[in-house]
This record gives structure tokens, sequence and C-alpha cells, in this order.
């Protein structure tokens, strides 16, 4: 899926692919870092709100799927003799998780973390589709390319909750001006060699 379709409002920068290629190894070591995060956001989600019976559901499923990509991303840098590291903090989400104020209610809350969720997921997407249409390395390519479909769907899943539990013209609202948002910090952010930067 391009950025168009996942409502992005600005593209990645054509040059981050080849900084992205030129350093694969911390491309590789943020990645795994982001799927481990991945699960715990949806552990997070479980423990903050177990009421949310469907919700949950979807996490618990989640949780095993993000992981199982944690293991794939953490083979690859086994094979290639590459120690995972100490964890790494992610600008972009730093920055994004400003957007909404602090306090609020339980409901808004939840959405807001939603969205938050959902944005994630699409520029992961888009960044994991231009690795696999870009990367030299076949295998490497390959796998960019499969996980591109998984986080569009996690994309569309996060998005779809916060339409559903919350009025739709409003959450819609919320999603567009979030979306400008992250244009602006994708404009600040310097082409570096992770996943969202």
């Amino acid at each position: 899926m391009d950025s168009v379709m996942l409502g992005l409002k600005l593209p990645t920068d054509p040059r981050w692919v080849n900084i992205a290629e030129k350093n694969i190894e911390e491309i590789l070591i943020d990645h795994a870092y982001c799927e481990q995060k991945a699960a715990s956001t949806a552990i997070s989600f479980i423990l903050s709100f177990p009421e949310r019976t469907e919700l949950v559901t979807a996490m618990v499923a989640m949780v095993k799927e993000e992981m199982s990509h944690f293991k794939m991303v953490h083979d690859k840098l086994i094979a290639r003799g590459i120690p995972l590291g100490p964890n790494r903090s992610d600008k972009y989400v730093v920055e994004l998780i400003k957007f909404f104020p602090k306090g609020g209610s339980k409901l808004s809350n939840l959405i807001h973390r939603l969205l938050y969720s959902a944005l994630i997921e699409a520029r992961s997407c888009e960044r994991f589709r231009l690795l696999s249409e870009n990367l030299a390395d076949p295998e490497l390519s390959k796998f960019y390319h499969d996980l591109m479909v998984s986080e569009a769907n996690h994309y569309i899943l996060f998005l779809t909750f916060a339409r559903d539990f919350g009025v739709r013209e409003e959450v819609d609202k919320l999603w567009d001006d979030l979306l400008v948002y992250e244009a602006e910090i994708m404009k600040k952010l310097a082409n570096t060699e992770s996943i969202h930067g």
C-alpha cells in the first residue's frame, strides 16, 4: 500500500531507502525493537481495556503475531552475526504521542491510543513497501513485502476499532488532524537508519 492509500499526508523521502540499504544492520535492529514494542502495545490495550472483549481478542492475536515477527527479525540478525544490542528510543513515536492532550475520559484515551497505533502501523507499512521494492537482497525484499501486508491489516484494524468505539465524524476529524501533525514530524526528522526516522 502506498502513502495515498494509507492516508499519509507526506510520503517518505526516497533517499531514505538508500540510507536504509547502506545501514541494513541498524534497520534490522531498529525493526526488531519496533516489533517488540508493537507486542507490548497490544498487551497494554488488554490490560487497560479488559472489558472490551472484541478488542482484547484481537490484541491477543496481535501479540502472538508481533512476537513472531520479532523472532523473524531476530533470526535474521543472528544469521548475520549481529547482536540485538540495547533498546533505542523511537523519536518518531515520542513526538507523535504529544499530539493528544493528557487526561480525558477512558473512552477518549482509548480512541487516541488506537489512532496513534493505526498511524504507526500505516507508516511502517509504507516503509516496508519501499524496502520490499528497492532492496537488492531478494530474501529481505520478500520478507518486507510479506510484513507490509501484515502492517496494513493492523492499520485497518486499529482505525476500525477507533471508528467503532467513537462517533465516526469526530474520530475521522481527529484522524485527519493527526495525519497533518505526523507530516510535520516527518519533515523535521532527518533520514536516519531507523524504521520511522
